[in-house]
């Protein structure tokens, strides 16, 4: 062993000689990170070699890790996939009915978009990747795909999840890029409390939470809000889940600022495939547009289907009173007068009656009583056991006087 050494000594310091020299070199030289931009941001040769060269490695090692999990969970672990199929089909059916009922919402939106010439950012392509790596640190959020320049992405593209914002690319390479969480210390984004509509910016922690701590106290923010972006940064289109309020409270250190801490709405400790955004533009997707209109024809659909229905329950219940008021006419005739003239339409005029119509006035008897009530004299003019005689009256003249009745009178009994 001794021999080698002394043999080739000339050679192996030679060879440290120039391994120091590379190493110098490359700790000092520095490449654009975005070919054909030299003002853009740059980074050490030496670094682009280090994850250049365990890049495969990594991918190599989450690809049978990933050939391991989809073999189980495709073919191995599927006793429940008859139940969660059902639940998502009755979930899509529920999901139909609030888009139909959102779609006429949505369109009063955009012509409001339209009326107020604003413009908002709508996804138009994205990309998928896999997470290969991570950066070993806790101070340091950050996590490594297996998309790169070669596939269009570049530094400051938002990456995301269904569930909500991710992060946004640093550093992209070749085949790979450096992704930086949404809850790194250095990151940040704008939001929007959804109830509230207080705007804010959110950033990290030293500890990996999400923080917000420019807002002053206010008695409207509560736990348990939900919060989106706002699409302020130009990095991050609007209406994005970020996260949920957790907790508030005052600021120690800048008073009268307070604490609001958020609950990710993305699970950043377990990610597995991402999307990056890499086109965004003014108007929605093709496809969006032909569900936002099915969506609106469906709830044209069933507001013409409840005022048909309001009219048909109208219409029944006009009937239903219709059917009572001749039910009544022909229980009780002597409301109306056989004998009133026929209209030419063959209709019988109404009966005459108060203001109203609520009490018909009865009609003059064509035969009236022999005796009218009240005539008789009272009991101290009545002699007893004395008769009682008739005494008729010519009939009335013809005129507005009603006739006059016979009055009995009372004669002394001879006895």
């Amino acid at each position: 062993m001794e021999s080698f050494f002394v043999r080739f000594k000339n050679v192996l310091v030679l060879v440290a000689v120039l391994l120091v020299q590379t190493i110098a070199l490359a700790v000092q030289v520095r490449r654009p990170v975005e070919s054909g931009a030299p003002d853009a941001s740059q980074v050490r040769l030496i670094r682009l070699w280090v994850v250049s060269a365990v890049t495969p490695i990594e991918r190599l090692v989450h690809a049978v890790g990933y050939n391991v999990r989809y073999g189980w969970s495709n073919y191995i672990d599927l006793r429940h996939t008859k139940q969660q199929n059902a639940n998502l089909e009755k979930q899509i059916a529920q999901l139909r009915m609030e888009q139909a009922a959102l779609a006429e919402d949505a369109m009063q939106g955009h012509r409001l978009q339209a009326l107020l010439d604003f413009k908002e950012h709508y996804i138009s392509s994205t990309v998928a990747a896999q997470v290969v790596g991570t950066s070993g640190s806790d101070l340091s959020h950050v996590i490594y795909i297996d998309k790169g320049s070669d596939d269009g992405l570049k530094p400051d593209m938002a990456v995301i999840t269904p569930d909500g914002i991710v992060g946004k690319t640093r550093d992209v390479f070749g085949h790979t890029s450096q992704v930086l969480l949404i809850s790194d210390q250095t990151s940040g984004a704008g939001v929007i409390l959804e109830t509230t509509r207080v705007s804010a910016i959110v950033h990290g922690s030293s500890t990996g939470r999400l923080e917000i701590t420019n807002l002053t106290q206010d008695d409207r923010i509560k736990p348990g809000e939900k919060v989106i972006s706002s699409g302020g940064d130009q990095i991050f289109p609007r209406g994005l889940p970020v996260g949920t309020i957790a907790s508030v409270a005052p600021d120690p250190n800048n008073p009268p600022y307070t604490m609001i801490q958020l609950t990710p709405a993305a699970n950043l400790t377990r990610l597995e495939e991402v999307l990056i955004i890499t086109g965004t533009q003014t108007t929605l997707p093709a496809q969006a547009q032909k569900d936002l209109a099915a969506g609106a024809a469906t709830a044209k659909a069933q507001e013409a289907a409840k005022a048909a229905a309001a009219a048909a329950a109208q219409s029944a219940a006009e009937a239903a009173a219709s059917s009572a008021a001749q039910i009544v006419a022909e229980r009780l005739p002597s409301l109306h007068d056989a004998n009133a003239p026929v209209a030419a339409d063959g209709a019988k005029p109404a009966p005459p009656g108060p203001p109203g119509g609520i009490v018909p006035k009865p009609l003059q008897a064509i035969h009236p009583d022999r005796f009218t009530p009240g005539a008789t004299p009272p009991a101290a003019d009545l002699t007893p056991g004395a008769r009682t005689t008739v005494i008729e009256t010519p009939p009335a003249p013809a005129g507005n006087t009603p006739p006059k009745t016979d009055t009995p009178k009372s004669e002394p009994n001879p006895n």
